[in-house]
């Protein structure tokens, strides 16, 4: 544990390590991205302070000691990728006939629903249209390489990591799976 900034022990038996937000810089909470139960609360987020009792335990200080400046490695895992400049609309090819148009139709809609998704719900915007065009990979109605195409040109243009962009398509998609939709 580092012994230069101020550090609060969970009820469960974690530690929250507090440092200072720089600046002028955007950074992202995140939930297991940095490694296996290691979350950061920054813009947005919140912490349980100490003095709080939780389901009947209690977060105390363990270190109290003056809040660090964020570690310059620990801030640059925590940025937010890059934007993806507009370009041109990814190509997909499918039937003309009805079928083709619903499901252009569909793709079309869910891209759009996750173009508006704000900060904050982003991630979740992804794994529900990652569902959706996954009950319709499941029917048959499209295949999968398709819907993981257009899916992870949308989500890298709102500036999601490509890990987080992988995980939550797959997740998605196999929730989609368990709910197949079948298009006439």
């Amino acid at each position: 544990m580092p012994d230069d900034t101020y550090a609060v022990a969970s009820g469960r038996g974690g530690l929250h390590l507090y440092f200072r937000h720089p600046e002028g810089v955007e950074l992202r909470n995140t939930a297991g991205a940095l490694g296996w139960l290691i979350d950061t609360r920054a813009h947005g987020g919140y912490v349980v302070a100490a003095g709080s009792i939780v389901a009947g335990r209690a977060y105390t200080v363990r270190q109290d000691a003056p809040t660090a400046g964020l570690p310059g490695w620990l801030g640059g895992r925590l940025r937010p990728a890059p934007l993806r400049p507009e370009g041109p609309p990814v190509v997909i090819e499918l039937p003309a006939d009805r079928r083709g148009a619903y499901v252009r139709a569909a793709i079309a809609g869910t891209l759009t629903k996750l173009a508006e998704a704000g900060e904050g719900g982003r991630n979740h915007a992804l794994f529900m249209a990652a569902q959706t065009l996954g009950q319709l990979v499941a029917g048959g109605a499209v295949d999968e390489d398709t819907v993981i195409t257009v899916l992870v040109d949308g989500a890298s243009r709102l500036g999601l990591s490509s890990r987080e962009i992988e995980r939550t398509i797959l997740s998605g998609l196999r929730a989609g799976a368990r709910r197949p939709r079948q298009v006439a």
